[in-house]
């Protein structure tokens, strides 16, 4: 499908063309620092809210590289899915490029369920249940629910039956630190919701482009809904999660302290999002794509970190 090799490192080293790889399609540094984040508030909130102790250090090591897994095995799914598109219409990535091959991508991601499995039963056998879910639900994702045509012209319905698969990855995460105790704990529903809306925010942050960035064969959702629309519905998602996040606050006792420093990073992302709806420049294109991550950073940091600063529950 990918034809001849196009880049100009096809011939280098294979650790060369996987760090080339990683550089441009995983960007290994700055997903595992937030992926950290995210698995260290999962486990935190969810012993908060019931009340317990933190989960041992292995916990905390061997989920996050799970989940690290998962996002590769993600990654690679895109690849396999997109491929025909990405041959046609952008040809320079990677895999269609040549600097490495479909098959290898996916065996490395093949690799990391054996290892993602050896290191959920070393946390809790029945965790391996939580595993097999976002598997699950990852393979379906990936043959579009066997309804490719339907999803594409319902992006919408696309957008958030895939976004779905964080609700999974969130829940395989407190699992983690509740599955020994029995059950969830009340209200973790809305931090688990607060993992799909996160998810919308990355998702349609990445995709609001300024009309100078517009490409055929790329969907976007400013081609989609036009720059202003698109940008203003991005700021909703956000809005929306931050209502989320007051939710968890509150049911970790710290409505203020986490829901004030949370509006603060809001109203940066909602002045980004009116900005750009009447100017949507390339300049603030890139900054939406920006505070999409560094909200989600600030948004796991708040829920994960301040009940540990508070002297809350567990510590």
């Amino acid at each position: 499908m990918s034809g001849p090799p196009t880049h100009p490192a096809a011939g280098q080293s294979l650790m060369r063309r996987l760090w080339l790889y990683q550089a441009e399609r995983f960007p290994l540094g700055k997903t595992a620092i937030l992926l950290a984040v995210f698995s260290g508030a999962g486990l935190s909130v969810s012993a908060h809210l019931a009340g317990r102790a933190l989960p041992g250090l292995w916990t905390f090591i061997g989920v996050w590289l799970v989940v690290v897994i998962l996002f590769f095995q993600m990654r690679a799914a895109d690849e396999f899915k997109d491929l025909e598109d990405d041959s046609r219409y952008r040809p320079g990535r990677p895999i269609p490029s040549g600097l490495v091959s479909l098959k290898l991508i996916l065996g490395l991601a093949g690799a990391g369920a054996l290892v993602a499995l050896g290191l959920v039963a070393s946390v809790h056998l029945l965790l391996i249940v939580f595993l097999l879910m976002v598997w699950l639900w990852l393979c379906l994702m990936s043959a579009e629910f066997f309804v490719p045509e339907w999803l594409k012209a319902h992006p919408v319905v696309y957008l958030v039956s895939h976004m779905v698969i964080m609700v999974f990855i969130t829940l395989f995460i407190t699992a983690a630190e509740w599955l020994p105790h029995g059950a969830p704990p009340q209200g973790l529903w809305l931090f688990l919701t607060l993992g799909f809306v996160n998810g919308l925010v990355l998702e349609v942050g990445r995709k609001v482009w300024a009309p100078a960035s517009e490409r055929e064969g790329v969907e976007t959702y400013s081609a989609l809904l036009g720059p202003s629309r698109a940008a203003i519905a991005w700021a909703g998602t956000g809005f929306v999660a931050w209502m989320l996040l007051l939710g968890v606050g509150l049911g970790l006792g710290l409505p203020l302290l986490v829901g004030i420093p949370g509006f603060v990073a809001f109203a940066l992302l909602a002045g980004a999002a009116v900005a750009f709806a009447r100017n949507p420049t390339q300049k603030g294109q890139k900054l939406i794509d920006r505070l999409s991550g560094l909200w989600v950073l600030v948004c796991y940091m708040l829920v994960g970190l301040t009940p540990l600063l508070a002297g809350g529950a567990g510590t």
